[in-house]
């Protein structure tokens, strides 16, 4: 169970300082965005994770993220049973910290609004915000995968990675879809948030899932002695 309660607070910490750092920087708004505030948002996310992966990642591995869980299980790194727990608990989680956060904008008047949820942005068809979630998870996951991999690996300096990798699928993937890459951290937001949000929520499960399941594929072929 202390695995489990790890991913929720571990994810409960990405949604609310990964997001919570977009809506206070302005990063959410359909108007063109400053690079500052995708530079800002970037950073926020992908160090939420570092700091994740250091605290709990002795006890769950922090994926924090259901899509690096199914990458796992399809790699075999865990069985069918904890992974829909961690799924769960990952959800619960991130619906905790976009809770939070959206009791923190409800009482900013119209200072600060919103909940970081994902969208595809304006001119950024359906078709091509799913291509982007699925190509931009297939990506961070297979870091994911390598960094973490037994033999292969990179120890103790995987968490790094992994965070700066996360950065690096933001600076590329915000100005399409807000970047998700974590079907946890868009079910959150959009609960509170609802609108488009809501409607295309199935983006941004349906498209980090396949990106997973890609990822785990390479990654069988890349690691085959």
């Amino acid at each position: 169970m202390k695995k489990y309660l790890a991913e929720m607070v571990g994810t409960m910490v990405l949604v609310l300082m990964g997001c919570g750092t977009a809506v206070s920087l302005g990063c959410t708004s359909n108007d063109p965005v400053l690079a500052a505030t995708v530079v800002g948002t970037a950073l926020a996310f992908g160090l939420a994770v570092v700091a994740m992966a250091y605290t709990i990642g002795g006890i769950s591995g922090c994926h924090i993220n259901p899509a690096i869980t199914l990458g796992c299980l399809l790699s075999g790194r865990m069985n069918g049973k904890d992974a829909a727990m961690y799924m769960i608990f990952q959800t619960i989680g991130a619906i905790l910290g976009a809770a939070v956060l959206a009791l923190c904008t409800s009482t900013s008047g119209d200072v600060i609004v919103g909940t970081g949820a994902n969208a595809c942005q304006p001119g950024v068809s359906l078709v091509g915000g799913l291509i982007a979630e699925i190509v931009f998870t297939a990506i961070f996951v297979l870091v994911v995968l390598g960094t973490t991999d037994e033999k292969k690996g990179a120890g103790n300096f995987a968490g790094l990675a992994i965070g700066l990798s996360l950065v690096l699928v933001h600076l590329v993937c915000i100005r399409y879809t807000g970047t998700s890459v974590n079907p946890a951290r868009s079910i959150g937001p959009a609960l509170f948030e609802g609108g488009p949000a809501l409607e295309q929520l199935w983006i941004f499960i349906v498209g980090p899932f396949i990106g997973a399941a890609i990822s785990a594929g390479i990654w069988k072929v890349l690691s085959k002695e």
